[in-house]
């Protein structure tokens, strides 16, 4: 297949590479923007999320930011973080069909991954996949669709001062998690919204559900992809019950960038795997 440029949004948590180009999203707190991009100071972002009390916001690349990272392709496939947290996807949308209007010998294909992190990391691998393939390009969209539904996402959230500030969870409720240590274990809709599964007194028997949460989505073993906010010991303890379980798993351990550690906060982990 000839030349195709992969583009994807920061919430992959991913750094741009010879073969990937990242357009970062943007992260407001009181009043202050952080870039996500490899520039971008965390543990800063962190301290400036847990000290303010007011609700902060992220913005999705511009449709011209967009059309600057598919200047001079002609084949190009844009990955984005699910349409359920962020105008991304239909910021990427617009900018196809205005490169394609533009250029019209030029094929752009855009992806809602319906989800964030890890898990967009997997779909974006298996893409690479695909595109190395003698797949025809016109055919692509409905092969990454189609392995999208076997990818899942998984989290635990330490915190939830930010998401309380944001109303998605009552402030005294997200007082009362933090005092008595009570992690919120949650995963993405098939609509790709954030949805809750229930809540662990600890973060042992977080992971405890984790695994349980992961075997009910058929993982007898293959790739997994940890992405931790500042909690590297939680991620280690998480990979090590995965290969008690399953000796056999490929698993990557890396850290969350800014529109991650927004959502995921200090101490959060997510985590991504594909059914077997």
């Amino acid at each position: 297949m000839e030349k195709v440029k992969l583009i994807v949004d920061s919430s992959a948590n991913l750094s741009s590479t010879t073969n990937i180009e990242v357009v970062p999203l943007k992260i407001t707190i009181a009043g202050h923007d952080f870039i996500d991009d490899d520039q971008l100071n965390i543990s800063k972002l962190i301290t400036s999320m847990a000290q303010n009390s007011e609700a902060g916001k992220t913005s999705c690349p511009s449709i011209n930011e967009w059309l600057e990272a598919l200047e001079g392709s002609e084949r190009a496939i844009i990955l984005t973080i699910t349409s359920g947290l962020s105008g991304s996807f239909s910021s990427a949308f617009q900018a196809k069909e205005i490169y394609e209007k533009d250029h019209p010998q030029s094929q752009v294909i855009v992806i809602d991954s319906l989800s964030a992190g890890p898990e967009m990391t997997l779909i974006l691998q298996e893409i690479q996949r695909l595109v190395a393939s003698p797949t025809r390009f016109v055919d692509l969209e409905q092969k990454i669709v189609q392995y999208r539904t076997h990818t899942h996402l998984l989290f635990v959230l330490q915190s939830l001062h930010n998401l309380s500030l944001n109303g998605r969870v009552n402030p005294a409720v997200a007082k009362i998690a933090g005092m008595l240590k009570i992690d919120l274990v949650g995963t993405v809709s098939q609509e790709g919204t954030l949805e809750p599964i229930t809540k662990m007194r600890g973060m042992k028997r977080a992971l405890k559900e984790i695994l349980k949460q992961m075997a009910q989505r058929n993982y007898h073993g293959g790739q997994v992809i940890i992405d931790h906010c500042e909690n590297e010991a939680d991620a280690n303890a998480l990979k090590e019950q995965i290969l008690t379980l399953y000796p056999q798993a490929d698993i990557k351990i890396r850290t969350t960038c800014g529109l991650c550690t927004f959502y995921a906060e200090k101490g959060g982990i997510m985590i991504g795997f594909a059914d077997n």
